[in-house]
């Protein structure tokens, strides 16, 4: 497959990064949660005083080495300015736009949707979202398990522990956002459908 050119792959970290961040915003907007390191920044943002950007990018950076170490430099940048604009993004939205009035489960779909096909923009130009993502996509390069599928058992396991800290209703409603973040990735990056080259 064709590889993608450099400012085709800068042009869809800006898109991907973005459609994250708005995914984020819908999910804080109605104080759910999600799985992954950014279920763990959304989780800690509630009782630290710390913004979700920064606890986002710390969150995902020691993850960023194994990607550098498994997909290669190039790949390990990306995710690491891919990182950094969510956390940026994320942070300064409320600036651009409030929700005054929300329906939690729309926000966990609208959110869980946005999240994923952000993602699966980045996964396809050589970038993720640094923290599990780089796992599930070493998972889906040595043995051909999909992103979706461990991204999901991930998910349910960080979710699952939510439950000592959030009500029952708030993780019901999450649970469903994760649901849709995860079926956009199981159904569009399959490893025998798409082929990425992640080296520099």
């Amino acid at each position: 497959m064709e590889k993608h050119s450099k400012k085709e792959d800068w042009m869809a970290i800006l898109t991907g990064t973005f459609l994250v961040a708005q995914g984020v915003f819908f999910l804080q907007s109605a104080h759910l949660l999600t799985g992954g390191t950014t279920g763990l920044a959304l989780l800690l943002s509630q009782f630290l005083p710390v913004t979700f950007g920064v606890l986002y990018f710390i969150a995902n950076s020691p993850f960023y080495l194994l990607a550098w170490k498994r997909f290669g430099r190039r790949f390990a940048i990306n995710s690491a300015i891919s990182g950094a604009l969510v956390s940026v993004f994320a942070d300064n939205l409320y600036l651009m736009i409030s929700l005054d009035t929300f329906n939690e489960i729309y926000c966990a779909v609208a959110g869980g949707l946005l999240m994923g096909l952000g993602m699966l923009i980045l996964f396809r130009h050589r970038s993720s979202l640094g923290g599990f993502n780089v796992l599930c996509l070493f998972i889906q390069d040595k043995y051909g398990i999909s992103v979706g599928k461990t991204q999901m058992g991930i998910d349910a396991c960080i979710l699952f522990a939510s439950f000592f800290f959030v009500s029952p209703w708030i993780i019901m409603v999450s649970i469903i956002g994760t649901i849709a973040l995860n079926v956009v990735l199981a159904m569009n990056h399959k490893p025998t459908r798409y082929s990425v080259n992640y080296g520099s």
